[in-house]
């Protein structure tokens, strides 16, 4: 049976916002109606489901060398609640809270044991490194993704960059030049060595960016170039 792999972090944002003006117990009650609103308002209604919210510290901090790690949202105001919505998703909807690393890693774990029975819930587009099934809570609509579809994605992450949260990637490099540097790629390691060239044969910057955006498969795991 198919498991539901649920970002709660969108969620936790969400209720928070929506609250802003109101009280404690008004953002629980935006955190109910959004989860209920992924749990039975869609295909998987019924299926069993996990849920996981994003804890303190993130070895991606010590990682990023060349441009801070999300440095580009230490100014930016958080919701009054949303450190109660997280709070509310831990002791009431069961949520999983990650310690240094984020929800994103526990969920790429939990999705890889799963294999093709895992559904990752989330509009996060990070995700789509990882081969499993996932849904758009935005736009309701479900994305099947391969093993190879999932690393050539994750490579062409790394020519692009995140501005999301402040990975920076090749100058001028958007998703039709990416397209262009991988073109007829066959496997990793023609992916690796493509990007390297783009790069400029610039390992330390390939590595690290490469680390930055890889959501782990496995418990401690650091990405490495294929060998």
């Amino acid at each position: 049976m198919s498991k539901v792999l649920i970002d709660a972090d969108i969620v936790a944002y969400r209720a928070a916002w929506s609250a802003q003006d109101d009280t404690q117990e008004d953002a629980e009650e935006k955190v109910d109606e959004c989860m209920e609103y992924i749990l039975n308002d869609t295909t998987f209604d019924g299926l069993p489901y996990e849920v996981f919210i994003t804890g303190k510290g993130n070895f991606r901090y010590d990682i990023a060398v060349s441009y801070p790690y999300k440095g580009n949202r230490k100014d930016t105001a958080k919701p009054t609640w949303l450190d109660h919505c997280r709070d509310y998703l831990e002791d009431f909807w069961e949520a999983t809270r990650s310690n240094g690393e984020e929800a994103d890693d526990l969920i790429a774990i939990r999705a890889t044991e799963l294999g093709e029975h895992a559904i990752i819930a989330s509009v996060d587009k990070d995700f789509l490194q990882v081969p499993c099934m996932h849904y758009n809570t935005r736009r309701q609509d479900f994305t099947k993704v391969s093993e190879f579809e999932g690393l050539y994605f994750f490579y062409k992450q790394m020519l692009m960059g995140d501005k999301a949260d402040n990975i920076i990637g090749l100058h001028r490099v958007g998703p039709a030049t990416a397209d262009k540097i991988l073109k007829d790629v066959e496997d990793e390691y023609e992916m690796y060595d493509r990007v390297l060239k783009a790069y400029d044969g610039n390992e330390e910057r390939v590595l690290e960016n490469g680390r930055l955006l890889w959501l782990r498969r496995e418990v401690g795991e650091i990405w490495q170039p294929p060998k």
